[in-house]
């Protein structure tokens, strides 16, 4: 179960670049969502299956972080030490930045008292400053967690870790807003979160497949997947009082199927692409995390200022489109920072 790294790291790059992308298309679409009754419903019906379609993003940044982290030996200390450097500066530069954004947009004011001032932008730290960087937050805990994790997973059997596995997704099922009145008393909080997507992603990486047409019923699971959530978010919005983005929802067996078969669909596809293709995806993936915390701030920019948005023409075209725009303009802006002083530290 745990060989030196996952097979065919070349399909981890290319996954983990496409999860990128589907995250800005979330956020790209949301202003649409949040117009449900307000907008047509068939453009509020093309947000929903873009939404449905690229929802399993944060997962597979989770998996993808199990699938390369995992299987590595070293202590907790230097484990922390090492990814928390790398982490926390640049997120406490961009949730700074993000201060700033609200504060010229006028969501925040300061006044002449220092001290208020400070423990303002203390809580805004402590709860995030930006919608997206919940993420961060997340994965912060994950990683205090990961040395214990990782040595039990390079460690187990197999059968072990299918257990973990197992009882995580029957607690992910019972913690749904539909079965949770069927919950028992039991406290098995510490199988939930986002912990099995990093055990899940490990397992996914290292397993050696022997199935039959395997990417093909992969394919079938995923479209299944994206259908699911586009109709019955539809119909949860429409004709419910449950949580209309319910199925939307990372931990969520639904998300779970079309990031699992998504996964295995990009292991076992190597594309034949040109070498330049390849450099233009490395370098772009060197600067994933500082695209991420930047993204969020473009669209603002490209919103207000430019007028790019899912309103520039069909939501199907305008929606994948903005959120393209957004992304090269985010990796032009972090890799610009990165060659001025000291801006490799906060580029990402």
């Amino acid at each position: 179960m745990s060989p030196d790294k996952p097979q065919n790291i070349e399909w981890i790059s290319n996954i983990r670049l496409v999860a990128l992308y589907a995250i800005i298309i979330v956020h790209s679409a949301s202003p649409l969502l949040g117009d449900y009754g307000k907008a047509p419903l068939s453009d509020w019906l093309v947000a929903d299956f873009l939404n449905a379609l690229v929802r399993f993003g944060v997962p597979v940044f989770v998996m993808v972080t199990g699938a390369l982290l995992l299987h590595k030996e070293s202590e907790p200390v230097e484990f922390l030490k090492r990814r928390l450097t790398r982490v926390l500066t640049p997120f406490l530069f961009w949730s700074l930045v993000y201060v700033w954004y609200s504060w010229y947009n006028e969501d925040i004011t300061f006044n002449v008292d220092a001290w208020t001032n400070i423990k303002q932008v203390l809580h805004l730290l402590k709860t995030g400053t930006s919608v997206h960087l919940w993420y961060v937050y997340m994965l912060i805990g994950l990683y205090f967690f990961m040395p214990i994790i990782g040595k039990y997973v390079r460690n187990a059997t197999e059968k072990e870790v299918l257990y973990f596995l197992v009882v995580w997704f029957l607690v992910m099922m019972m913690s749904q807003p539909y079965l949770v009145r069927y919950n028992p008393l039991v406290d098995m909080h510490y199988f939930a979160g986002y912990v099995g997507y990093l055990v899940l992603g490990h397992y996914l990486a290292f397993k050696d497949f022997k199935t039959k047409n395997l990417r093909l019923w992969m394919v079938m699971l995923f479209v299944f997947s994206v259908a699911f959530i586009t109709v019955g978010t539809w119909l949860i919005t429409a004709y419910t009082k449950l949580p209309g983005t319910m199925l939307y929802e990372p931990i969520n067996p639904a998300i779970l199927m079309a990031s699992a078969s998504l996964f295995i669909i990009f292991k076992l596809t190597i594309p034949k692409v040109s070498p330049l293709i390849i450099r233009i995806r490395d370098f772009a993936g060197n600067y994933s995390y500082g695209i991420y915390l930047s993204h969020i701030l473009v669209l603002f920019v490209l919103d207000d200022q430019l007028g790019i948005n899912y309103k520039l023409c069909t939501p199907i075209v305008s929606i994948p489109l903005t959120a393209f725009i957004c992304m090269l303009i985010s990796l032009l802006l972090v890799w610009m920072i990165s060659k001025i002083p000291f801006g490799k530290w906060v580029s990402g």
